[in-house]
């Protein structure tokens, strides 16, 4: 069998996301190919994601390449994780992983209003509703954001008593319900935001207007062949469980989408991995060592379940207790420490390992850059972790 050790598979990180001085990416619609599909649960992180991966890329140029060239578009996709993806992906996402997804939003939703005791026929009540949504949405030009919405179909406002009974019982509206399924289903697409590129809050478009052919039929299981091979290409070679985690699929799906493609195992070290047959050369070492601070949930640090060969021990310092990770500082294919930006806007370091000096101004010198590429911003993740709370107190 043929090995692939620790060592090539950080070259290939390197090399395929973009993140070696050699390899970069030419504008964000490249970074996020380069990855399949950017993290966006977190506004800032695709911004900043495409901007480790692409240096001259600003935050100007990503809104273009999202809002006016629609080369890329926010959606629901893996694992039901927020991506920004390459427009072209869409059905391909929609297809292999999107479908199921809808259908289990759908079943609660339902089920939801059958307790609440909303209509007798709850399934053509919602289905009602999602029409007289799309309509309102189109007599509007297409964008509009929930409140419109809401106020165009009052039904959206219908309430319902969410954790009945525990200490965070909550009366929620159905809106972002409704919308949610809307985009699962592939209608509608997360547009432009209301407010800066830091927003969290966002207009609803037609899918149809973002993409052409964002409804055309793709059948699931090339659909899932598809997006194995992508992933593949980006994050090979590595454990099967690896893809399957990834994309949120089941085991059944992913021994289907493994087959329908030509792939090799390959010695890992301490376990099997499979790449894609014609993808077996190994990749050109270089002296050049290169350091990259990526975002936090960055599509680098979240490709793989299995993150020992580049995290090391450092996943206490640098991840919630629920997986999600903050940022983090690399030095040539591992991760060596974690940043934050700190509210007078320095983006201060802490070193998890020595480095050498060498290798500390190479750090020192890209938290500058980072530092006057974000200006005025402020950056918070979503999910805090231990290290980025301490850097940035």
């Amino acid at each position: 069998m043929l090995r692939m050790d620790v060592a090539e598979r950080r070259r290939r990180l390197g090399s395929r996301h973009g993140l070696h001085p050699s390899a970069q990416a030419s504008d964000p619609l490249e970074a996020a190919r380069r990855v399949v599909a950017l993290h966006a649960t977190d506004p800032a992180s695709v911004f900043l994601a495409v901007r480790a991966r692409s240096p001259r890329a600003t935050p100007a140029s990503v809104e273009d390449a999202l809002y006016d060239r629609r080369d890329l578009v926010r959606m629901l996709g893996m694992r039901r994780t927020v991506f920004v993806v390459p427009t072209d992906l869409m059905r391909v996402i929609g297809a292999s992983t999107m479908r199921r997804v809808a259908d289990t939003q759908r079943r609660h939703l339902l089920k939801q209003l059958r307790e609440a005791g909303v209509a007798d026929n709850t399934e053509g009540w919602l289905a009602e509703v999602e029409c007289a949504v799309l309509a309102a949405l189109t007599k509007r030009g297409g964008t509009a954001i929930a409140t419109e919405l809401a106020a165009d179909e009052p039904r959206l406002r219908t309430s319902l008593l969410m954790a009945e009974g525990k200490p965070y019982e909550a009366r929620q509206n159905i809106t972002s319900r409704v919308l949610l399924l809307l985009g699962a289903e592939g209608h509608i697409v997360r547009g432009r935001p209301t407010g800066s590129w830091l927003s969290q809050r966002y207009q609803w478009t037609l899918a149809e207007l973002w993409s052409s052919d964002a409804q055309e039929p793709t059948s699931p299981r090339a659909a899932r062949a598809e997006l194995a091979r992508q992933w593949l290409a980006a994050f090979g070679p590595a454990p099967v469980a690896d893809l399957r985690w990834w994309t949120g699929w089941s085991a059944t799906e992913v021994k289907q989408a493994v087959g329908d493609l030509h792939v090799t195992e390959v010695d890992l070290g301490d376990t099997v991995g499979i790449v894609l047959t014609d993808d077996l050369e190994r990749t050109p070492a270089t002296a050049e060592p290169w350091v990259a601070f990526l975002p936090a949930l960055d599509p680098t640090v979240m490709g793989w379940s299995d993150r020992g060969w580049f995290l090391g021990d450092h996943e206490k310092a640098l991840f919630d207790r629920n997986g999600n990770a903050g940022p983090t500082v690399w030095l040539g294919g591992r991760i060596v420490g974690g940043w934050a930006q700190r509210p007078d806007g320095e983006v201060a370091v802490k070193l998890l390992e020595d480095i050498g000096s060498d290798h500390l101004s190479l750090v020192t010198a890209e938290a500058a850059r980072l530092t006057e590429w974000l200006g005025d911003a402020r950056i918070i993740p979503r999910f805090r972790t231990p290290t980025e709370r301490e850097l940035s107190a």
